[in-house]
């Protein structure tokens, strides 16, 4: 089994991706939290954590780990130092510890943040932590997704490499295509967008070539 570090593990689509590769066969996720009262929920279920906090040193963080799934967000809070900064760490980490892939949770509009409405600085970061990933010589895979909500999972969701609409989708879609592209076979070195749509998950991938 390979090991999985998720960093953001305590937030709403975090939660969800360490759950859904704990029901893996192939994976074993560790949930990487900021604070000790965070771990609890993991630990109970038999997953293990990792205490870190992404404005603080992480550069151990992925010693023995397979891959890396950047799933962390400030909320707005601190953008600069844990959407940006936080995620080069983790980069940078990544490659000292020969990392398998690099998954990093981005956001449409990350590819011309100069052109959002609102959100300007949470793209810029976004834009940025993309950029230092796709020139770190890791093999990743970004994804994209549109404006989050909690709606139910259909397994369904409309993906390109660039969508040219706006669009939905769950953060329990959003989950799912995340612990996809965490295998060996998927979006190798790839960047996409997805939202909710009508092409199930499994076959929504021919669209890009591995």
């Amino acid at each position: 089994m390979e090991k999985i570090l998720v960093v953001g593990a305590n937030g709403t689509t975090g939660k969800e991706i360490v759950n859904l590769l704990n029901e893996s066969q192939y994976f074993e996720p560790y949930a990487m939290v900021r604070k000790s009262e965070q771990e609890q929920q993991f630990t109970s279920k038999g997953i293990k954590t990792i205490l870190a906090d992404l404005e603080q040193d992480v550069s151990g963080t992925t010693s023995g780990m397979d891959k890396v799934i950047f799933a962390a967000g400030s909320g707005g809070k601190n953008v600069k130092e844990v959407d940006e900064n936080g995620a080069k760490k983790m980069i940078d980490a990544s490659k000292k510890h020969n990392i398998k892939k690099f998954v990093m949770l981005s956001s449409m509009g990350a590819d011309q943040p100069e052109k959002a409405d609102d959100l300007k600085e949470y793209l810029h970061a976004k834009h940025n932590a993309d950029m230092y990933l796709k020139e770190s010589g890791l093999n990743y895979a970004i994804v994209r997704p549109g404006s989050l909500n909690n709606d139910m999972l259909t397994n369904k969701i409309e993906l390109s490499e660039k969508l040219n609409k706006r669009g939905e989708i769950s953060r329990s879609d959003v989950a799912q295509v995340i612990a996809r592209v965490t295998n060996d076979d998927v979006a190798n070195k790839k960047t996409f967008e997805i939202i909710g749509g009508q092409t199930l998950i499994t076959n929504a991938f021919s669209k890009i070539k591995v």
